[in-house]
């Protein structure tokens, strides 16, 4: 024999209880949520949460077994289609109680007892993959910044270099006008390619700096050789 429920009984028998939290399941279900006192939303919720339970298995015997609490077929229909595969990844919990105060007159407590809206899963399933885009997206940042100051670090090389460049071909130095177009060449090409890898402005524009100074050190090197060459004619 099941053991009886504590505190005072709905109704003035148990057959008169369960006809009344028969009729609370099915008005929830109809309407996804009701006003009632306390005391039959806390009674209601284990009731409503056991029908939602066997809706979500589907088959026949529990379809039986749920008609012989809810009688209306339409609201059984709407719990085994609608409600049942809504609630299909969540364990338990189906429903939500809301004290709402007293009421007039004899001051019972009130409360609404409301089906949970399964979107809160995916909205926070949605947060949690945001989050770790973004989490994703600060640690690519972070990465790139080292990356960003060796492209700077290989243009102001090239400027160097450059400028050594226009210093040797000044005195008349093949050889090192030539070693220092050279030492440019080399930060321009590992320049360009770590802008290619990181593909933002500011790592392309530094890139271009180093190229610049590159084609300026080329210069300098080529008007060294060719001043070379013209005083050996």
């Amino acid at each position: 024999m099941p053991t009886p429920t504590k505190g005072p009984r709905l109704g003035g028998s148990s057959s008169h209880e369960r006809i009344i939290l028969a009729n609370l399941a099915t008005a929830l279900f109809e309407h996804g949520r009701i006003t009632t006192t306390l005391a039959k939303a806390k009674r209601l919720r284990p009731v409503a949460e056991r029908l939602v339970t066997k809706a979500k298995r589907g088959d026949l015997h529990s379809r039986r077994q749920v008609m012989t609490v809810v009688r209306d077929k339409t609201v059984v229909h709407g719990l085994f289609t609608e409600i049942g595969p809504r609630f299909a990844n969540r364990p338990g919990g189906y429903t939500r109680i809301v004290k709402l105060g007293s009421r007039k007159g004899d001051n019972a407590p009130m409360a609404m007892i409301e089906l949970v809206e399964a979107l809160a899963e995916q909205v926070v399933a949605e947060a949690t993959g945001a989050a770790k885009r973004g989490a994703k997206e600060r640690a690519a940042k972070t990465a790139a910044k080292p990356t960003m100051t060796r492209i700077e670090n290989l243009a102001a090389k090239a400027e160097e270099a450059a400028g050594e460049a226009e210093d040797a071909e000044a005195e008349g130095d093949v050889e090192g006008a030539v070693h220092a177009a050279s030492e440019a060449d080399e930060a321009a090409a590992e320049a360009e390619a770590l802008a290619g890898e990181i593909g933002d402005e500011a790592s392309a524009e530094a890139a271009g700096d180093a190229l610049a100074f590159e084609e300026i050190a080329d210069e300098a090197a080529d008007a060294a050789k060719k001043a070379a060459e013209d005083e050996q004619a």
